[in-house]
């Protein structure tokens, strides 16, 4: 699969399906996206490069789906970016100041692990969630 240089900017994107198995077959095996991280509600993919997330929810949840996400009901459908940790701190920094209410404060995940991260959610003025994050290695962006 072709994947962008280290330095190239890559986006994430998650959505909702009703069946990972499903998800697996279609973009694992078909596309040939290889999987990344996964758990019983979630399947991470290299999307050429770019990291997209199938987030199982019942099919009644299909519109407002969340997904447990430690601890956290991360909204399913959300879009975001993935920058260095150092523009994601000052980015913080600035939505604190700013007052926005965040959907999940920032904080980091899978700390002294593959795919450490830090991450934090908020809505635009739509409604619409965005997702910002950092990987302390960006290469680990797919790491298992």
């Amino acid at each position: 699969m072709h994947r962008p240089t280290p330095n190239y900017p890559r986006f994430h994107l998650a959505f909702p399906v009703t069946d990972l198995a499903e998800a697996r077959r279609f973009y694992g095996d078909f596309l040939g996206c290889a999987e990344g991280r996964s758990s019983d509600s979630w399947v991470d993919f290299d999307f050429f490069g770019h990291q997209i997330v199938a987030h199982k929810v019942e099919r009644a949840a299909m519109q407002e789906a969340t997904s447990d996400v430690d601890g956290h009901a991360v909204p399913v459908r959300h879009f975001g970016v993935v920058t260095d940790r150092a523009t994601w701190d000052r980015l913080a920094d600035r939505f604190r100041t700013s007052g926005v209410s965040f959907v999940i404060e920032p904080y980091v995940r899978f700390r002294g692990e593959a795919g450490e991260q830090a991450t934090m959610f908020f809505l635009d003025p739509f409604g619409n969630a965005l997702e910002f994050k950092a990987f302390a290695d960006i290469d680990q962006l797919f790491a298992t």
